[in-house]
């Protein structure tokens, strides 16, 4: 049998997980300076909590899991889908890591502190058509606050953006809008029940064009002088505080729109202050399928690639009143591992040392150099230095081909005159030569 897995996973090498630890650890270590909570979820959540909350595309992506024991007693196969469903299971694969949060916020709300501020890496799953930097299972790194209404949240996640790329050595542009001033420029053309709708179709903009959104917009229900009243939102330019110039006139009378632009001055006139190094700017095409976000949204594209959108997030008003919890506001961001990864292989960006194995090999000469090489190896990585011992007495070239082929880069050597004289021979394998250490010298010299 050809040995295989489902399309859209990966089997990941030690290289590969090498280099995805490194993101991990880049974007773990500033979700703590901001001082951010680790928690886990389950990869199974009941459907009841997942369906619903990501819109009807979203719904139809989610991985579905059957019910155990006789699942299928007494269910008529010749009903409609969305009816036999719900008979035959009642689990499903998380699809990001936000709802699930939401109802661990509501679940455990009395053993929290809010304003609460939790990180999380974990898996998700969608059952998405797998393409270049999109896959059906992937990580996502998530930092959401949760308990505040204060726009300095927003402001924090745009400088954590900021922090890991400028750390990763990745040009960014952050790409922010507000749901309210979606909800406004519904208003104003005289949709206001069509907003999911039109943001699910302005979302894709930039994969299938203006003339395209045109058209699903069309198929979506609104008729075309609707479609046109679009325009000036597509046309609008300058500086993100032009726009929102020119948006305020518009929004002239309109209360949600023109909060949305508020709220929108504020959080620029806070990134203003910090001049954070990445390009940040107002996108107002920019809408986020997801129909949990209420207010500011975030989009993160990297430069000189052409994977999409590599981090997004945003502000979520009511998604904890689903779960029984009224009245709690969040906003989050989520980076993509994956497509990092991907971004930083494409500019070979990956520190080029992350493939060692370890930083030191003992050659293996047989039983009477063991003990030594034994204690030497034991001190070594009480020191943490990683240090390998090679486990069979096998030939020279042998061990050294292996030293070769995982990168290690120095080589001790452990013979009859280093145990007299309790020393070792170590090389260099990067330049070939060979010197004499004491254990601690050479401690002191890998430390370094």
């Amino acid at each position: 049998m050809k040995c295989s897995i489902p399309k859209g996973t990966r089997d990941f090498l030690p290289a590969e997980m090498a280099r995805r630890n490194y993101i991990f650890d880049t974007i773990r270590e500033v979700f703590k300076a901001f001082a951010f909570e680790p928690i886990e979820t389950p990869s199974l959540e009941n459907l009841s909590t997942l369906m619903g909350k990501y819109g009807e595309e979203g719904d139809k992506l989610l991985f579905k899991v059957l019910n155990s024991g006789n699942f299928m007693e007494d269910v008529d196969f010749t009903q409609d889908y969305h009816k036999v469903a719900p008979r035959i299971c009642d689990r499903g694969l998380r699809y990001d890591l936000t709802v699930p949060f939401a109802r661990f916020v509501v679940q455990h709300r009395d053993q929290i502190t809010f304003p609460f501020r939790r990180y999380q890496l974990q898996p998700v799953w969608r059952a998405d058509r797998p393409q270049k930097g999109r896959y059906r299972e992937f990580y996502q790194c998530d930092a959401d606050m949760i308990g505040s209404t204060s726009l300095l949240n927003e402001l924090e996640l745009v400088q954590m953006i900021d922090a890991v790329f400028q750390k990763l050595g990745i040009e960014v542009t952050v790409k922010i809008n507000n749901r309210k001033v979606l909800a406004g420029i519904a208003d104003l053309i005289g949709a206001p029940d069509k907003l999911v709708d039109i943001t699910v179709a302005i979302d894709k903009l930039d994969k299938i064009g203006i003339d395209n959104v045109r058209a699903e917009l069309s198929e979506r229900g609104l008729n075309q002088e609707q479609i046109t009243a679009l325009n000036p939102v597509f046309e609008l330019s300058g500086s993100a505080n032009d726009k929102l110039q020119q948006l305020e006139v518009l929004f002239n009378g309109n209360a949600v729109g023109t909060k949305g632009v508020e709220e929108l001055k504020e959080l620029f006139g806070y990134i203003d202050l910090v001049q954070p190094a990445c390009h940040v700017e107002l996108d107002l095409t920019l809408a986020r399928g997801l129909n949990y976000y209420t207010g500011a949204i975030f989009e993160v594209k990297a430069h000189n690639v052409s994977i999409g959108s590599i981090c997004g997030g945003g502000r979520y008003d009511n998604l904890t009143g689903i779960f029984g919890m009224p009245d709690v506001s969040g906003v989050g961001i989520s980076f993509g591992a994956d497509r990092i990864y991907d971004v930083l292989t494409e500019l070979d960006k990956f520190p080029p040392d992350l493939g060692q194995s370890a930083q030191v090999l003992f050659i293996n000469f047989g039983a009477e150099s063991m003990p030594y090489c034994i204690k030497c190896a034991a001190r070594l990585r009480s020191l943490g230095i990683s240090t390998l011992v090679y486990p069979d007495n096998a030939k020279m070239k042998k061990q050294m081909d292996f030293a070769n082929r995982s990168r290690v880069p120095y080589v001790v050597f452990v013979g009859e005159n280093e145990i007299a004289a309790q020393n070792l021979t170590v090389k260099d394998m990067a330049t070939g030569t060979q010197n004499t250490f004491t254990l601690d010298e050479l401690a002191d010299r890998l430390k370094h």
